[in-house]
């Protein structure tokens, strides 16, 4: 990436970077400590965070959090832009009034992390990337110049992924079942960790349970559950000062051996790596 389009810290450490997308644009899986936006204006295919996947077509924007294995399978060449910054330089649990991206375009595991444009808002976005990028090859870029422009970027996002979903669904497309699912993993994901334990309080079958599952959502009860212990698991890292071992005890692991190699498996990286990599928000401290 070209460094006239990053702003680092004085440890050296990116805390913001945008540049146009190349050609070979994560043909190759890619992880890193940053949260991550792809803006398309062109192109289509499959994109795919960690063992998560779906068809996209531009133009779009996609979201990734920090670690997450990102590649792409296209189908088209694509055009637009690349977006990553660090949670020490936007904080969105910290900016959540202002912008609530956080559970909408960044950490849910019941919706899509993209959102459709419509002609527009690819106007918008694709200013918005050149602004940035003007002030990051400036002369001594204006951090908050940089920070408000990044605000304005998820904001709009934000707002145009909130329209999206007001739109009523047709009655066909819903399942009661899974809709009762999704609420009781809320509130149970801490205790209830098997699939066997959802089915029996919605009344079906696990084998019915299953089945619904992957058709409404893309994904097993078992990975659901998995992701969601996983998604507080990052949360508790990155906003609170708790040590591994308290965190691997309040979601209820036998012990923080077990819970590392379970998040490990998962995410690729230990509990403690994951830490050092994105760091600890300056909501930590606010509690």
């Amino acid at each position: 990436m070209n460094s006239l389009n990053r702003l680092f810290s004085k440890d050296e450490v990116t805390l913001l970077a945008v540049e146009a997308i190349g050609p070979r644009l994560l043909d190759t899986p890619l992880r890193v400590p940053l949260y991550t936006v792809l803006f398309l204006t062109e192109g289509n295919g499959t994109w795919i965070a960690d063992i998560g996947k779906f068809e996209f077509q531009a133009p779009v924007l996609l979201f990734a959090t920090p670690l997450q294995q990102l590649s792409i399978n296209r189908n088209q060449p694509l055009k637009g832009f690349t977006l990553h910054f660090h949670g020490d330089f936007y904080c969105i649990e910290y900016h959540k009034a202002e912008v609530a991206c956080n559970g909408l375009l960044f950490n849910n595991i019941y919706i899509e992390p993209s959102v459709s444009l419509a002609a527009d808002h690819t106007v918008f976005f694709e200013k918005l990337c050149r602004d940035l990028i003007e002030e990051l090859g400036a002369a001594g870029p204006d951090e908050m110049v940089l920070r408000s422009y990044l605000q304005l970027f998820l904001a709009k996002a934000s707002s145009i992924k909130l329209k999206s979903m007001e739109k009523p669904e047709p009655d066909n497309g819903r399942d009661e079942d899974m809709e009762a699912f999704k609420n009781l993993l809320e509130k149970n994901y801490l205790t209830l960790h098997k699939p066997a334990d959802y089915a029996d309080l919605l009344a079906i079958t696990p084998n019915t349970l299953a089945k619904k599952s992957q058709r409404y959502f893309g994904k097993s009860p078992s990975l659901m559950i998995q992701e969601r212990l996983i998604l507080e698991a990052k949360k508790r890292l990155h906003l609170t000062r708790q040590s591994v071992k308290e965190i691997a005890f309040a979601l209820n692991f036998s012990d923080e051996f077990y819970f590392s190699r379970f998040f490990k498996k998962f995410t690729k990286v230990s509990p403690q790596a994951y830490r050092d990599n994105i760091g600890i928000s300056v909501v930590a401290d606010l509690a």
